[in-house]
């Protein structure tokens, strides 16, 4: 898909700002009025090239910025073993302070565990049932 470069910027500006008809005016389209402006914006949202090319680029930057399952699952089991830890400010008189790595507690590895165990179902109840299901020839035909 081959946009023009206006097309391109004014893309590229509506990512950034949202704004449809700022991102119009920002790629260099000229317009007599703002109405204007908010009329040919629309149109080019409804382009399906431009929409095509959006949804590839805000794509591309969610799968930079967005966690993906197993990545979220590799985090929590590493939590879980104690893989993890955390920087506090220890305090050195005198107003000073450093960061010292500290093991997580007790409470945020057995809420990893949790997690865990509800993704794979660990916790689930199970009830099981036993016995005969009765159904009676023409009953939905019968009086209440």
């Amino acid at each position: 898909m081959s946009l023009p470069e206006k097309q391109k910027r004014f893309a590229d500006f509506f990512i950034e700002s949202g704004n449809a008809t700022d991102a119009y005016l920002k790629a260099g389209y000229k317009v007599k009025s703002a109405d204007v402006a908010k009329a040919n914006a629309s149109r080019l949202l409804a382009n399906a090239n431009v929409r095509a090319y959006i949804d590839s680029l805000i794509a591309s930057k969610d799968e930079e910025r967005i966690a993906k399952q197993d990545e979220v699952l590799e985090f929590l089991t590493s939590v879980l073993r104690g893989k993890v830890q955390e920087q506090i400010p220890l305090g050195l008189g005198m107003g000073e302070q450093t960061l010292v790595k500290k093991e997580l507690d007790g409470k945020d590895r057995i809420k990893a565990a949790e997690l865990l165990g509800k993704r794979y179902g660990i916790w689930a109840d199970k009830v099981e049932h036993s016995g005969n299901l009765v159904v009676f020839k023409g009953e939905d035909a019968l009086e209440d």
